[in-house]
């Protein structure tokens, strides 16, 4: 049972862990919103995620005869290290069964605890069916990262924190993936203060909770399509989701192109590097009706590997028109290159790719396309490049960008 006296013994248990998360004021999501926007940041966390919270508190829970067993649990990678990290400190062998697309930084952080690590399934549920097989044959302990009522018990001891810094916390937004966060936040939430609004964050192409929510029932998707690997889950946790049903206020889903946004603003305004799970709450933000509210948006995990942050943070420039490429047909004439880098200049574009090509047409008046990809302040700005392309007697055609 979640009760309020086992979140008291595991707030006090999982400080021996975790790292102290202050509140965050965000005064650029403040000023977006219209409300007072706080961030829980677990990104900072030792384990750079809050999963090591529900996976101590659980194992300290646990005899020394289930722990000399050797525990073994799935996960996307921030359970992983919390059961790894937390196995390290009781002195037990820790077994993790990954999905084979999990971030390298995940699997390489994991093993540095000293957990072995094995890689199966295209999913976290094809993973957690193969370490339940492994814990069966040969005798582990196993150590569910949501479906537990002892993990989303230490999960809570976040919102105790929320709590005792921010009193009149009147809005607190949970990521959710297989539910065992969302639990222990909302459970506790409600047990302190009855008229707090708890609300979930699921990815758009993985929304495993809102449709078992719909349904009344732990429904299963038939598959999942989000950059948020964290929260790709396929079928939320059945034994704590009668907690989610009563204490969960509200489902948001979110796009991934918002996530990606909301990735180059933890980076620009806050200098933090936040994995797409732990920015939905980020992003949920602006699907909010309310005004002049006190809001925590929780920031789940920090565990991104550079190639993904690589190609979110590109994405993300692209989508906001900070980098757009454009063609331009050229008459076959020496100086008509520096003629349109002269104009872009002055407009203040930054180029940053030229490809010539004099081979697109047989028409020497139009026979060289130019494309141009270049940096802007903005849409404003890009808009303003173009216009000014257009003034010189040019006839500019956005394409497609390429890095």
């Amino acid at each position: 049972m979640l009760t309020l006296d086992k979140f008291e013994e595991a707030s006090e248990k999982v400080k021996e862990v975790t790292l102290e998360t202050k509140l965050i004021y965000s005064e650029f999501l403040s000023e977006q919103t219209g409300n007072k926007v706080y961030l829980k940041p677990e990104n900072m966390q030792l384990t750079g995620a809050y999963k090591v919270r529900g996976a101590y508190y659980k194992i300290s829970t646990l005899t020394d005869e289930e722990r000399s067993k050797g525990l073994i649990t799935a996960s996307a990678g921030n359970h992983a290290q919390g059961v790894a990290y937390a196995a390290k400190r009781y002195g037990c062998k820790a077994v993790i069964v990954m999905p084979t697309g999990t971030p390298l930084i995940k699997i390489n952080r994991t093993k540095s605890y000293g957990a072995e690590v094995i890689l199966y399934g295209d999913v976290y549920d094809e993973a957690c069916a193969h370490a339940l097989e492994l814990a069966e044959k040969e005798g582990y302990t196993f150590i569910h990262p949501f479906d537990d009522p002892a993990v989303a018990t230490g999960q809570g001891s976040i919102a105790m924190e929320i709590f005792k810094e921010l009193p009149l916390v009147e809005y607190i937004l949970v990521p959710i993936g297989g539910g065992g966060l969302a639990a222990g936040v909302a459970t506790l939430s409600k047990l302190l203060n009855p008229k707090i609004k708890v609300i979930g964050v699921e990815p758009a192409g993985a929304n495993c909770m809102q449709s078992s929510i719909a349904a009344g029932k732990v429904t299963t998707l038939p598959s999942v399509n989000t950059i948020a690997d964290g929260t790709a889950v396929k079928t939320p946790g059945s034994l704590i989701f009668p907690y989610i049903q009563k204490n969960l206020d509200d489902i948001i889903t979110v796009e991934d192109d918002e996530l990606i946004g909301s990735f180059l603003d933890m980076v620009e305004n806050h200098k933090m590097v936040v994995e797409n799970s732990g920015l939905l709450t980020v992003a949920a933000l602006k699907h909010l009706d309310i005004k002049d509210k006190r809001v925590v948006s929780i920031l789940s995990g920090g565990n991104m590997d550079i190639i993904t942050m690589s190609s979110v943070v590109q994405q993300g420039l692209i989508f906001r028109d900070r980098i757009f490429t454009v063609s331009v047909l050229l008459p076959d004439r020496p100086g008509q290159l520096s003629m349109v880098a002269d104009i872009i200049a002055k407009a203040q574009g930054n180029v940053i790719k030229l490809e010539h090509n004099q081979f697109v047409s047989t028409n020497r008046n139009d026979a060289v396309e130019l494309r141009i990809t270049m940096e802007s302040f903005g849409t404003e700005h890009k808009k303003s490049i173009l216009k000014s392309l257009e003034t010189a007697g040019y006839k500019p055609r956005v394409v497609r960008t390429s890095l």
